[in-house]
């Protein structure tokens, strides 16, 4: 569910779209070969050649032909990470997939996806992970350092309310700290392929387990998606940790991203998450709270409840 951003180059402001009809072309064409929906996918491509036609994008700014074309593209179903995304950057000019450079610059920027470790009174330690659960390769390290350090602690809050994305794979791996067996996590169905993909707990981990049995408590907010959510929806569908705060915004399908235009990214989901317990996700719906409580007053509620005292937002 790794969100693909933006090379990094200076840029003056984008230039006019000099061929609206070959973006929608080639937007609608990547729409039907790799959307997780068919036959959705079918639909919304005679939507977009439609709308084309009626001279419904007929603009000269990439941002407003990028917003024109998201709002049909999630008019079928609600998809909120089926997007033609604008970047203020220029993207690769090949119609490859985006490039990293600036996702790695918000992964140094963020410390690895770790930006805050805290111990809290009544041996509480607060674990924030944001922006995103950055791909394994990248986050094993901080990841393993941070987890291990918290290890330690009696009780951990982990602050997922600004966690916007993640990889399935680092969703593993933190829950693997947080788990004493091997589990079962979630399912992954690729439309390439036609093919599942299960995602467990490792039998190993390189540093300290927090473990099964010590009290988790993840706050989440409006903000909340994708990977983050994934982190919370199975943590709470094992029965594993109490999630506070509120419900979150509801996108359970990883997607890929191309360059369709030198300054907009055709984002399209490629596969859906099922949940072994559930036998669904929370594509739509959110994660919903087990303890609802403002997103900005949500570290203040856990912390009561970590250490039994009345909750500040009951």
């Amino acid at each position: 569910m790794t969100s693909m951003t933006s090379k990094a180059t200076p840029a003056a402001s984008p230039a006019p779209v000099a061929d609206v009809s070959a973006v929608i072309e080639e937007t609608a064409r990547l729409l039907a070969a790799n959307y997780v929906f068919p036959e959705v996918a079918d639909r919304l491509a005679a939507l977009l050649r439609g709308r084309l036609e009626e001279g419904a994008y007929d603009t000269a700014d990439p941002a407003e032909l990028g917003a024109r074309v998201t709002a049909d593209l999630q008019s079928e179903n609600g998809d909120l990470h089926l997007r033609l995304k604008f970047h203020a950057e220029r993207l690769l000019e090949d119609g490859d997939q985006v490039d990293l450079t600036s996702l790695r610059r918000e992964f140094a920027a963020s410390l690895g996806g770790v930006p805050r470790v805290e111990l809290l009174r009544g041996g509480v330690t607060l674990l924030e992970l944001a922006p995103m659960l950055f791909r394994l390769a990248w986050a094993a390290e901080p990841l393993s350092a941070a987890l291990t350090l918290v290890a330690r602690a009696d009780t951990l809050i982990l602050d997922l309310r600004d966690t916007v994305g993640g990889d399935p794979d680092t969703v593993a791996f933190v829950c693997s700290h947080l788990l004493d067996e091997r589990t079962h996590l979630n399912t992954q169905y690729w439309r390439a392929g036609d093919r599942y993909e299960q995602y467990w707990t490792l039998p190993h981990v390189p540093g300290a387990r927090f473990g099964g049995a010590k009290p988790v408590y993840v706050l989440t907010s409006g903000r909340t998606f994708s990977g983050g959510e994934e982190l919370t929806y199975n943590l709470q569908q094992l029965g594993r940790a109490v999630v506070v705060g509120e419900t979150t915004r509801g996108g359970a399908h990883p997607r890929d991203g191309w360059a369709v235009h030198p300054h907009l990214e055709a984002s399209i989901p490629v596969g859906r998450a099922i949940n072994p317990i559930s036998g669904t996700n929370w594509e739509g719906t959110g994660v919903h709270p087990d303890v609802s409580c403002p997103a900005d007053r949500a570290l203040d509620h856990a912390l009561h409840l970590a250490n039994g005292e009345p909750a500040p937002c009951a």
